[in-house]
């Protein structure tokens, strides 16, 4: 069977307690194993047992099934019987499983229309909890830091965009243009994208060229707004005008970019990597506003502190 008819899953997404309406596979020495037949209940011990274990590269289920796991997300954010905390964490584990197989996806209109599903769920549930969007950060145990990255950029861009009053049309617009804002970096040399450690130059002038790929991929599909090619396009110019890859400044930036700037460096700063160690989010905010605010719109960078408060006192 194909690799690519399958999608990882987190047991993280399964309760015990309620049987699935699709089959999981378990992936052993390069084959597809049935491991749990729809319908059929798995204890609790054996799940709370695997959940210790699943590094979120063992479990399956076929790409044929994937609106059957999408029902199933989309039941457990309307129970009654989870926490936010659990649900966030369902919602979380279950989107960044979809996104792998969409980071793969060569039809960028297929994997917008798909991704859209998932920022109305965020937008649903930041409506209905709103001070429950910590849960939804850093949650997953995922070894694939671009999914993760991406994710997490996409959850501040919702929270800071709730924070600047825009409406739900505009939220889920922003929500698209920040998860796919690195779809550029598909014709940056994995190695570039995996090294531990500092690029050299040569190798960050390829890594700068990632914008300029986001736009032009986007530009070859129909139906993708221009705002979120700009939220490609021009999330590392900066406020003061030395930014990449035009140079624009200030009010030139659109708004979306000037979000995804904010959100993308705060995540970055914030988030454990091979090469560095994480900061506090009171010093990345703190070094955001004194020494790097000139790269930033300063209501943005005003509101963004209101949103990091909420989660901070959360």
């Amino acid at each position: 069977m194909e690799k690519n008819t399958y999608f990882r899953i987190r047991l993280t997404t399964i309760r015990p307690d309620k049987v699935t309406s699709f089959n999981i596979y378990v992936f052993i020495d390069e084959k597809y194993y049935l491991y749990l037949k729809a319908g059929d209940p798995i204890s609790d011990g054996k799940i709370e047992a695997l959940h210790n274990r699943d590094t979120g590269a063992s479990f399956f289920v076929k790409t044929s099934d994937k609106e059957l796991y999408r029902a199933w997300v989309k039941e457990e954010m309307n129970s009654d019987l989870l926490t936010p905390e659990q649900k966030a964490k369902i919602l979380r584990e279950s989107s960044i499983a979809i996104m792998e197989d969409l980071f793969e996806v060569a039809d960028v209109n297929q994997a917008m229309d798909e991704a859209k599903p998932i920022i109305k769920e965020f937008i649903h549930f930041m409506e209905f909890h709103p001070d429950s969007i910590h849960f939804m950060l850093s949650l997953s145990g995922h070894d694939f830091y671009t999914y993760n990255h991406s994710l997490d950029v996409s959850i501040y861009a919702l929270g800071l965009g709730g924070v600047l009053g825009y409406d739900k049309k505009t939220l889920e617009e922003l929500g698209l243009g920040s998860l796919f804002h690195d779809v550029g970096k598909r014709n940056v040399s994995l190695d570039i994208l995996c090294k531990k450690g500092p690029l050299d130059e040569a190798e960050w002038a390829q890594m700068k060229m990632h914008a300029a790929f986001g736009l032009q991929i986007l530009n070859q599909h129909p139906n993708i707004s221009d705002a979120v090619k700009a939220a490609a396009f021009e999330h590392h110019e900066s406020w003061e005008g030395n930014g990449y890859p035009q140079q624009l400044k200030g009010q030139e930036i659109h708004p979306f970019a000037r979000i995804v700037a904010l959100t993308d460096t705060y995540d970055a700063m914030t988030t454990q990597r091979s090469y560095n160690k994480p900061m506090s989010p009171l010093d990345s905010l703190t070094m955001m506003k004194e020494k790097l605010a000139g790269r930033y719109d300063p209501d943005m960078l005003k509101a963004m502190h209101s949103v990091l408060f909420k989660i901070r006192a959360a």
